[in-house]
């Protein structure tokens, strides 16, 4: 008699479960997910005028050097602090005057402060720093 053994049976990997469940899953998260836009700013842009200015605005140029020291329209002012910058200024200070501070890269931050805090005594409103196109600079 010819006795037969019993082999193993074949494991089964059934996937349609699995798919079923990945199906409801993301039903699940598509409508439980919401589609709405992003919160947006509407900006109006500047056009930019392309008239020429016939009458060039009245400047003020307050250099600052390296040091400390200021000069406005090119005469040394005595003293480093506000109050001798704001008499300096003031004489000069008119509603429509523009400030131009002209400020060495080694002034410290604190002396371009004071020049701000003179302007704003003075009654200057309109403030500017002039500054150099990085092509001038070599490296």
């Amino acid at each position: 008699m010819k006795f037969r053994r019993n082999s193993p049976a074949e494991p089964e990997i059934n996937l349609i479960p699995f798919i079923d469940i990945l199906l409801v899953v993301v039903i699940f998260l598509m409508l439980s997910t919401t589609w709405s836009k992003l919160t947006e700013i509407n900006l109006t842009l500047p056009v930019a005028d392309d008239q020429r200015q016939t009458e060039k605005p009245r400047q003020i140029i307050l250099t600052v050097n390296a040091q400390g020291s200021y000069s406005v329209n090119k005469v040394v002012v005595d003293g480093r602090t506000v109050a001798a910058l704001t008499a300096a200024l003031t004489p000069l200070a008119d509603k429509s005057t523009i400030l131009v501070i002209s400020a060495d890269a080694a002034s410290s931050h604190q002396a371009v402060v004071n020049a701000m805090e003179a302007a704003r005594r003075s009654g200057l409103s309109q403030l500017t720093f002039a500054t150099q196109s990085s092509e001038a600079t070599e490296f």
